[in-house]
C-alpha cells in the first residue's frame, strides 16, 4: 500500500537554505601550522635516520677497514655485519620516536598552562 506525501511549499528546501547564511564561515586550518611542520620533521628523521644510520654503521663501523669491531682484516666480513647495523637502525628509530612524544607532551604542558592563566585571569 503506498503512502501519500504531501510537500508543504512554504518550507525551504535545502537549497534555499543554503543561500542564507547566518554566520560567517571559518577558513582557519583544525590543526595549527607548527604542529603540521613538526610532524613532518620527525616523519622526515623516522625515515632518513634509520636508513643512513644502518648503511654508515654497515659499511664504516661494523666492517672494512676502519672496523671497530673487528680490528683484525682477518675476522671481518666482506659483507659486514648487518645484525649490528640493523639494531644500530633501530635504536636510532626509537629515539626518533621518543623524541617526537616528549615534544609533543611539552607542547600539550605548555597550552595547559597558558589556559590555567587565562582562566585565573578571567577570574
Amino acid at each position: 500500500m503506498a503512502t501519500n506525501r504531501r510537500i508543504n511549499s512554504q518550507e525551504k528546501t535545502h537549497l534555499d537554505q543554503d543561500e542564507v547564511q547566518q554566520q560567517p564561515s571559518v577558513i582557519t586550518p583544525a590543526v595549527p601550522k607548527h604542529v603540521i611542520v613538526k610532524l613532518l620533521l620527525f616523519s622526515f628523521a623516522m625515515i632518513v635516520l634509520p636508513i643512513s644510520s644502518y648503511f654508515l654503521t654497515v659499511d664504516m663501523l661494523f666492517s672494512g677497514k676502519h672496523s671497530f669491531i673487528h680490528p683484525h682484516p682477518t675476522l671481518t666480513n666482506s659483507a659486514g655485519n648487518s645484525t649490528f647495523a640493523g639494531a644500530t637502525a633501530a635504536i636510532i628509530a626509537n629515539v626518533v620516536l621518543i623524541g617526537y612524544v616528549v615534544v609533543a607532551m611539552r607542547e600539550d604542558a605548555g597550552e595547559r598552562a597558558e589556559a590555567e592563566e587565562k582562566d585565573k585571569k578571567s577570574r
